[in-house]
């Protein structure tokens, strides 16, 4: 699994490990079923504390995309992901206002922000199977 994390961004660690979580899922590098690696190890290979390493998986099996098992480990959720639901789209709404306010504020056009947009879905989209 590969994972590249910024220790000098905004963004927590854990956000990261998480958003980079789900791009892996949703691209098909990640299958369902299969095995991550244990909180313990990932922490030691990534570099940082087993508390942000199991916030994130905590984060996620919430989701629903992860299942978590004291015997078998962390897996890729292996029946169907969850689906769009109401507080789902309440979330994407918040996350989007955000992007949106802040291309606003440094005057990029809505056209360019929604192509952007639709770049970065599309590409996740295309990359479905790995590469």
């Amino acid at each position: 699994m590969f994972i590249e994390l910024d220790l000098q961004s905004e963004t927590p660690i854990y956000t990261q490990l998480v958003d980079q979580i789900v791009e892996g899922i949703a691209c098909g590098a990640l299958q369902p079923g299969e095995q991550l690696p244990p909180i313990r190890s990932l922490a030691e290979d990534l570099g940082i504390n087993l508390h942000t390493v199991n916030k994130a998986y905590n984060l996620l099996k919430q989701e629903g995309l992860l299942q978590v098992h004291r015997k078998t480990g962390v897996i890729v959720q292996p029946g169907e992901m969850p689906g769009v639901t109401e507080a789902f789209e309440e979330k994407l709404r918040r996350q989007l206002r955000s992007l949106a306010a802040a291309a606003a504020v440094r005057g990029m056009a809505e056209e360019v922000f929604a192509q952007e947009s639709r770049s970065v879905y599309r590409d996740i989209i295309t990359n479905r199977g790995g590469e």
